[in-house]
């Protein structure tokens, strides 16, 4: 039989390892449609803090957390899939700045079109079970 948490805090950790556990299992759907791109799971995470703007590789690194030599290791791989390139700073010539090409974006967009395919196992719940989350998933994003 299964303990039912007692507490605040561990009715939240019950919940967070249900909700981390479904999305553990869901990832292999993800990682099919990365795979469809020639894409790791970093390749993407790059991809997506990218824009059309650029931005310096050392900004990139930091919010990647990652040195700067690993942040150019994934933006070599990213230019060389044709989905990122360096382009000159206007504001300093010294500075290259990374920005997602149209390829990029286009793959960005595709992306997140599969990624927000739900997994099949969300057709078993009803239509009120899926408003329920969809309303709880709002509240803890903030909207």
């Amino acid at each position: 039989m299964t303990k039912s948490p007692d507490s605040s805090g561990e009715r939240a950790a019950e919940a967070w390892r249900s909700m981390f556990e479904f999305l553990m299992r869901s990832a292999p759907q993800r990682l099919r449609t990365q795979q469809e791109h020639g894409l790791t799971p970093n390749d993407s995470r790059a991809l997506f803090s990218l824009d059309e703007d650029g931005r310096p590789i050392g900004v990139l690194a930091r919010e990647w957390g990652c040195d700067p030599s690993t942040a150019t290791w994934l933006v070599d791989r990213l230019e060389r899939a044709e989905l990122a390139e360096r382009i000159p700073s206007p504001d300093d010539r010294r500075v290259k700045l990374v920005r997602a090409t149209k390829k990029g974006l286009e793959t960005k967009t595709v992306l997140m079109a599969a990624y927000h395919r739900p997994p099949a196992e969300m057709s078993s719940l009803s239509p009120r079970e899926l408003d329920e989350l969809t309303r709880i998933c709002r509240k803890l994003c903030g909207r």
